[in-house]
């Protein structure tokens, strides 16, 4: 049985996992190989008593389901800057309920990951991982909202479909605490 209904984007017991899955076949819709996207999570419901201009020109109207949370794709990150360093000068407006990345890694399983030479700086561990046979490619989507909840959804390459996307809160814990960073008031 498939958890896709007709109109395409899957089933989802949260707001949160769903704008995730909306995000992933976003993302899959542009292919790979693409660059790591930003995206600010404002509520559905506030976005268009606030701004209904904007909600008008994203195709939301009031049938939009109340509760939801709708995705708003950030400008490009700044080509060669690392992603921890740009995630550490964002700081979101009030408006912004929550924010999500979706980024393409390779992976390796744990065994290979047992493997791993420990005397490799980071370009030669990049090297090393890219030339390993099991190496898998991913594309990780993690969103957080200010309130703490965390929803991830991760589609392997070599399983590329909306059936095959894996969800749950801690996927990726380490990303998922730098977007939960960018919510943190000095």
């Amino acid at each position: 049985m498939s958890n896709t209904p007709t109109g395409g984007t899957p089933v989802a017991a949260t707001p949160l996992t769903r704008a995730v899955l909306e995000i992933d076949e976003y993302a899959a819709g542009l292919g790979w190989d693409q660059p790591a996207r930003l995206f600010a999570l404002v509520d559905t419901d506030r976005l268009r008593s606030q701004e209904p201009a904007l909600a008008d020109q994203l195709g939301l109207d009031d049938a939009a389901a109340a509760g939801t949370l709708t995705p708003i794709e950030q400008d490009e990150l700044p080509p060669g800057t690392a992603l921890d360093e740009f995630l550490a000068t964002i700081a979101w407006p009030d408006a912004v309920a929550g924010c999500a990345l979706v980024v393409e890694r390779l992976m390796l399983p744990p065994t290979a990951e047992e493997a791993i030479p420990s005397d490799l700086d980071e370009a030669q561990l990049g090297k090393w991982v890219a030339e390993h046979p099991e190496r898998q490619e991913v594309r990780m989507t993690v969103a957080v909202l200010r309130g703490g909840e965390r929803e991830s959804a991760i589609r392997l390459r070599e399983k590329d479909s909306p059936t095959e996307v894996l969800t749950g809160a801690n996927l990726v814990p380490g990303l998922a605490e730098a977007l939960a960073a960018t919510f943190v008031e000095d």
